[in-house]
This record gives C-alpha cells, structure tokens and sequence, in this order.
C-alpha cells in the first residue's frame, strides 16, 4: 500500500468526528472540515495509521489548541482572513487505505516542519499525560 505523498503536517479536507458527537452516538462527521495530520504510524500488520486534528475558526478557550499564525495559513491554503486554531486534546483515528473517510487526494497543503514539530510535541505531551480523546473511524 503506496503513502507517498501523505505526511505529517499535511491539510485535508476531512469529515471530523469531534468527541462530543461520538458520544451522542453519530457516526459521521456534520462537515467536512480542514484537518491536519499529525503523526502517521505503520503498525505490526503494516496498516497505515493516522492521527487527524480538527481545524477549527472557534475554539472558546476550553481544551488544548494552538493558533495557526498568519505565514502557516497562507503556506498550507487555509483562510488567511480569520483565527484558525488546531485543536491538540482530540483526534481521529483513522487507516490509511482502508478509510471511507480519509481521501488523499483531498489534500490542500502543509504546515511548515516547524509549526508541526511545534503541534506534535504539544500533541505528544497530552498523550503522556493521557490527556488524548480518540474518536476511532476505522471500524
């Protein structure tokens, strides 16, 4: 199964499932959202895992996230003309490949290597201290 072209800091257009909603019982994400990947893993049976964060214009304060500066906007393709915050307390669990959700041709760009050291090791921290929500997409 060929990843070329899907890495960590990449932006997607995304049916994000956020956990309160997983809670509530819905299966689907409301809409399709830019998402950022975080970590892409490759597990003992050789699937493809991916680590998905929501991108959101709202974010009220409460939970982890990091604001998406103005250059980083611009270098990935997202609007430029509002705050844009990547949400770092939950994520998607999904598998490359066999994702009905995941399409990597709906890739709009990337977050420089930098910006995304700076949200893996915020997203890393969290999950050291178990401070993750997962919503699993993949069954």
């Amino acid at each position: 199964m060929a990843s070329v072209g899907v890495s960590a800091g990449d932006i997607f257009v995304y049916p994000y499932l956020w956990v309160r909603e997983h809670r509530d019982g819905e299966e689907e994400g409301r809409k399709p959202r830019e998402s950022m990947l975080v970590v892409k893993t490759t597990d003992k049976n050789g699937d493809v895992n991916l680590f998905i964060l929501a991108i959101t214009g709202s974010f009220d304060g409460v939970g982890e996230a990091v604001e998406i500066p103005e250059m980083e906007k611009r270098r990935a393709g997202l609007e430029t003309n509002k705050r844009l915050w990547v949400i770092l307390d939950e994520y998607n669990h999904d598998i490359l490949g066999k994702s009905y959700y995941f399409q990597p041709n709906d890739k709009r760009g990337s977050l420089s290597d930098a910006f995304t050291q700076v949200v893996l090791g915020r997203f890393m921290t969290l999950a050291r201290g178990k401070r993750l929500k997962a919503v699993p997409r993949n069954s």
